[in-house]
């Protein structure tokens, strides 16, 4: 038995996060975590407004929230085209709440309290995947 123990201590860890399915609400999760993620650096600030707006957006506890954003980084490491995140998350999206998608994700860009072009590219294309311009989006931005 203690070697079994042992051999637990031992083994690599286990990845423990599932892969999710590219819904709607994961895909924009994976924006949010790219768009975090878009300057080099993935602030506590970041991962902190992720985590609130996934549990205001669906209802999720702390737990939850954090779970699912889990998730969303694996399929955000998983998916290199932004546009193409955004065209899952605009299939399931009614026009009226592409506003608050675009001001969730300027949300996030301005969680760390620093405006970085990187970030704001990456909520251009998201945006023109909602078939919103870029100038709208800029106007949603805080």
């Amino acid at each position: 038995m203690f070697e079994r123990v042992l051999a637990l201590l031992r083994a690599p860890a286990a990845d423990f996060t599932a892969m999710p399915e590219a819904d709607a609400r994961h895909a924009l999760g994976a924006l949010l975590v790219r768009v975090a993620k878009a300057d080099g650096a993935y602030l506590f600030q970041e991962i902190e407004e992720i985590d609130h707006l996934l549990a205001d957006l669906y209802n999720l506890n702390a737990v939850e929230a954090a779970r699912m954003r889990a998730e969303c980084e694996k399929l955000e490491a998983a998916m290199p085209d932004t546009s193409e995140l955004g065209h899952i998350l605009s299939c399931d999206v009614a026009s009226g709440e592409c506003n608050n998608l675009v001001q969730a994700l300027w949300k996030v860009a301005d969680a760390d309290g620093q405006r970085h072009e990187t970030e704001t590219h990456v909520v251009a294309l998201a945006s023109q995947a909602f078939g919103m311009s870029p100038e709208a989006a800029a106007a949603l931005r805080g």
